[in-house]
C-alpha cells in the first residue's frame, strides 16, 4: 500500500491516519514463515514541529512448528513501530525511512519490521519439554518408557 507524504512534509500539523490488510496471496514469497490470515496495519503518519513520523501497529497470526516438539500452532503476534520519515539521505541510515517520489510503502516496512521483530526459537510453551532423544516420543502428550 503506497502512500503520498507530499503533503505531510509541507504542512506542519497535518495528519494521514491509514488502515489495511495485507493478504495471504503477497506473502507466499516469504519462505519458511506460514501465515494463517492477512496481515492487519493500522497506523497514522503526521508532522510536527517539520518532521514526518510513522507510528503503525502490525498484527497477525504465524502458523509455527515448535523448535522442541515440533508440534504445529497458530500463534498471534501484535508488534508496534516508529520511524521518521525524510525526502532523501546524504548517506546511508537505517534509522530513516526515504520517501522516494514522496511516496512509502507501507506494506514493505511493516513486513521488514516484523521479520526483524519476530523471535529466532519458536515454541508452543516456555515449559515444552521437547522431544526424547531417544525414542522420539512427545514428551508434552506422553511418557516414554525408553528409560531416558
Amino acid at each position: 500500500m503506497n502512500i503520498n507524504v507530499k503533503q505531510l512534509f509541507n504542512i506542519i500539523g497535518e495528519k494521514k491516519e491509514f488502515e489495511c490488510q495485507i493478504p495471504l496471496s503477497e506473502l507466499d514469497f516469504l519462505k519458511g514463515f506460514k501465515f494463517a490470515k492477512p496481515i492487519c496495519l493500522c497506523g497514522f503518519l503526521f508532522n510536527r514541529a517539520g518532521i514526518v513520523t510513522l507510528k503503525f501497529t502490525v498484527r497477525f497470526t504465524l502458523t509455527v512448528v515448535c523448535d522442541r516438539c515440533l508440534d504445529e500452532l497458530d500463534r498471534d503476534y501484535s508488534y508496534e513501530f516508529e520511524h521518521t520519515v525524510v525526502h532523501s539521505l546524504e548517506n546511508d541510515n537505517d534509522e530513516y525511512i526515504v520517501a522516494e517520489n514522496d511516496t512509502i510503502d507501507i506494506a514493505e516496512i511493516a513486513l521488514s519490521d516484523l521479520l526483524l521483530q519476530l523471535p529466532s526459537k519458536m515454541l508452543c510453551s516456555e515449559d515444552c519439554l521437547g522431544l526424547c532423544t531417544k525414542c522420539g516420543c512427545n514428551l508434552n502428550h506422553s511418557k516414554c518408557e525408553c528409560g531416558e
